[in-house]
């Protein structure tokens, strides 16, 4: 077993609350001039870098800093295709309404495997590029029993963390028979797909005629939820509308978007913030032109809140986790500090893990390294690429 030293660092951010000796003033439990010891992917010891432990390798980080790596916990990597024409289209006024899903389902479907797993790994290699070391992938753009297995199994291949979305939006085929293409979804590829899935997730949103209703929202997860998935929800990202009220109703552990919402809402996010995280996706606001979400009032009321990139192909072909948090600071009125542990810890609760998103002895060693001294550089210099997980094979 080799046994690794990551020293020379000047800011570690832990996330651990209780961390003995920590500055713990903005909740990110910080520890300055510090070393981190590694073995078998496992966080052995940290602290004071003049009484680091020996090891078998030494990297000197020469005065950077180093925080969790990022947790992506919303994301759709498994599609072909381009839509950068309906991107720019929208640019010149033209609003989102989910229908542009289509064109993905079809380049997806005639995509093959090795083409579809080509394209996800170059999609992960560039997260981990950008400092994510956790993705959450979701299907969605095959829209049929065989291509959502398709979609779930490639998937499988790069992260634990598979969502079945076969109710992304109601196929073509299926425009004037909704109700069949809810029993499938609910029924044979439901089965299909959840060997290969951990969640299972849906569109609920009233304000597009792609997308799902209350009534069809419900019977989906709680299909999914009797076999055994954990839940998740797209939710009130075009108007107002019942996906926050159906995620805390059912305990999904994530309602996504939250763009549009009421004070009802907000309270029930406040009354299920052990369970429920508001993930919120500030680069569909950017790519499309949409308001942002209220995250003050979220992170002030007591909302558990979560950032991730949303990576899809038409609504925020983006995989920067850092532009999440520059947006989320300049935009949604963030504190630098709150940003990053929502992308971080913030993003784990959402995946209902603990193993993830902090930095302490006996977890994992997924560590980020800014080429800055401080984690305040994620968003006093947004697009430049100062992250980047750290490879410690």
């Amino acid at each position: 077993m080799t046994a690794n030293l990551v020293t020379g660092i000047a800011e570690l951010v832990t996330n651990d609350e209780t961390l003995h000796g920590a500055d713990h003033a903005d909740g990110l439990g910080l520890l300055r001039n510090c070393a981190i010891a590694v073995e078998d992917g496992k966080v052995v010891w940290l602290g004071a870098a003049a009484k680091a432990p020996q090891a078998d390798n030494r990297i000197d980080l020469d005065g950077c800093a180093v925080i969790p790596g990022f947790v992506d916990s919303h994301s759709h990597l498994v599609f072909a295709g381009d839509r950068s024409a309906e991107f720019a289209a929208r640019m010149t006024g033209i609003p989102y309404d989910g229908g542009g899903i289509a064109v993905s389902v079809n380049a997806t479907r005639a995509a093959s495997d090795d083409e579809l797993r080509i394209l996800v790994a170059r999609r992960v290699a560039e997260m981990r590029a950008q400092g994510t070391t956790t993705v959450e992938i979701k299907s969605g753009y095959g829209l049929s029993v065989e291509d959502e297995v398709r979609a779930l199994r490639i998937a499988g291949e790069f992260t634990d963390e598979t969502t079945f979305l076969g109710a992304h939006v109601v196929p073509t085929e299926y425009a004037d028979h909704r109700d069949d293409y809810v029993d499938l979804v609910t029924g044979p590829m439901l089965q299909a797909c959840a060997p290969y899935a951990r969640w299972i997730d849906v569109f609920c949103e009233p304000h597009s005629r792609h997308a799902f209703t209350e009534d069809e929202a419900r019977a989906v997860l709680a299909a999914g939820r009797d076999v055994g998935l954990g839940l998740r929800v797209h939710g009130n990202q075009l108007g107002h509308g019942p996906g926050v009220r159906l995620a805390v109703e059912l305990g999904a552990a994530s309602v996504d978007h939250c763009t549009f919402l009421s004070q009802a809402d907000v309270d029930a996010l406040v009354d299920a913030a052990d369970t429920t995280t508001a993930t919120l996706l500030p680069g569909v606001e950017f790519s499309t032109r949409s308001p942002y979400p209220d995250a003050r009032t979220l992170i002030d009321a007591g909302v558990s809140v979560a950032l991730a990139s949303d990576c899809n192909p038409g609504t925020c072909y983006s995989s920067s986790m850092p532009l999440a948090i520059a947006l989320a600071v300049r935009e949604m009125h963030l504190t630098p500090a709150e940003a990053l542990r929502a992308a971080t810890a913030g993003s784990a609760k959402a995946l209902r893990r603990d193993d993830i998103g902090r930095i302490r002895v006996g977890g994992r060693s997924d560590l980020t390294v800014l080429d800055a001294p401080s984690y305040l550089h994620l968003s006093y210099r947004p697009g430049v690429p100062i992250a980047h997980a750290l490879n410690l094979n």
